[in-house]
């Protein structure tokens, strides 16, 4: 099963303090809107979100239908699809995807509590 792009969502504490951090680091900001509380940055093929007050705890993301160097894919698993094959595998999904098609999410939360985020955008 394919899941697509990964990328980490961090829940900061101060959004400007950890963007110029992770740039430290050598990462860039490629995307988000630091007035709304994220960004988006890119270290070569690995991504971080930083996001404030959107949440309160880190979560990993997937994004179906993406590269991780954030091309759209020709083909890709439906996240609808991805959730029947996870609840057919017995896992509880936190939330769950309506509809057919198009932009769609689900979430579930591994054994130690981390909280994975399935993120389709189109």
């Amino acid at each position: 099963m394919e899941l697509g792009a990964f990328s980490i969502s961090l829940a900061v504490a101060d959004l400007d303090a950890s963007r110029r951090f992770y740039e430290a680091l050598g990462f860039v900001v490629t995307g988000g809107d630091a007035d709304e509380g994220w960004v988006i940055l890119k270290n070569g093929e690995s991504t971080i979100g930083l996001f404030h007050g959107m949440f309160e705890r880190n979560i990993l993301t997937f994004n179906p239908g993406l590269t991780n160097g954030m091309a759209k894919l020709e083909s890709f698993t439906d996240v609808r699809v991805i959730q029947e094959r996870l609840q057919d595998a017995g896992l509880t999904l936190t939330t769950t995807a309506d509809g057919e098609a198009g932009p769609a999410s689900i979430t579930l939360t591994d054994p130690d509590g981390n909280d994975i985020l399935i993120d389709q955008f189109f």
